[in-house]
């Protein structure tokens, strides 16, 4: 149903139609072919577009020597709303000034499901792997008719994408799946959950969603952290020791 001349819609969405003024994208998809079952999962393909294209924009500020705000600032021309919701989170979070030693900020944004999310993590490294502080989330949703309602999906966006950042790998030996339950399928702990703090900008226009549009930006806004302290970029999710030494 979702197919259309071949192409998987869903596998493309924040992708081919990113939102920066960029004169020449081209986007590809290769669909795998797989004896293992694979459905879609909170954020749907915004899940790992979001991942490629904001992790890919930090790589041309570092690249061409901007700030990733100041170029975000200049590619988003005419993009109020997408603009918005970063400048919002990047003022809430502080961005731009020093932070403790050891911790740096990340930074995406996104449009996934009608709404507009922008995220700024501030991070550090702990015994070699990250550990999100604090989360500054701003969301561009309409209007808002349960302000409460929506900061707990941006906050249990939060935990859950970082959750999928982090650790939730799934492998497999001799054509078994390894894990077998939370002993060994990790998750985010309540110790490691970082300070959650949510924006909603004012609007009148009609309301759209909130129970997806907070997890698309949380791995690039980390990814982009850790080139920060580390120099190096993650290039694939989940973040695994031996790719931040």
């Amino acid at each position: 149903m979702m197919v259309k001349d071949g192409i998987d819609g869903t596998s493309v969405e924040g992708a081919e139609d990113m939102p920066y003024a960029i004169p020449n994208v081209q986007v590809e998809l290769h669909t795998t072919q797989s004896a293992v079952p694979t459905l879609w999962w909170r954020s749907v393909g915004h899940s790992h577009t979001a991942f490629v294209v904001e992790s890919f924009v930090d790589e041309l500020a570092h690249a061409t020597g901007k700030d990733p705000l100041d170029l975000r600032r200049q590619l988003l021309v005419g993009k109020d709303r997408h603009l918005g919701v970063l400048e919002l989170a990047a003022a809430k979070a502080g961005y731009g000034k020093p932070l403790p030693t050891g911790h740096a900020h990340g930074l995406a944004v996104h449009f996934s499901f009608n709404s507009y999310a922008a995220m700024v993590l501030e991070v550090s490294l702990e015994g070699g792997l990250p550990k999100v502080h604090k989360a500054t989330c701003a969301v561009d949703c309409g209007s808002t008719i349960n302000p409460d309602t929506v900061k707990a999906q941006l906050e249990g966006a939060v935990g859950f994408a970082l959750t999928a950042a982090l650790y939730s790998e799934i492998s497999l030996a001799d054509g078994r799946v390894q894990q077998s339950n939370f002993h060994d399928y990790r998750m985010l702990r309540i110790g490691e959950m970082p300070v959650v703090d949510v924006h909603i900008v004012p609007s009148e226009l009609p309301p759209t969603g909130v129970g997806e549009p907070g997890v698309p930006p949380v791995a690039p806004a980390l990814g982009n952290a850790l080139f920060r302290l580390l120099g190096k970029r993650v290039r694939r999710l989940p973040v695994r020791a031996e790719d931040l030494r």
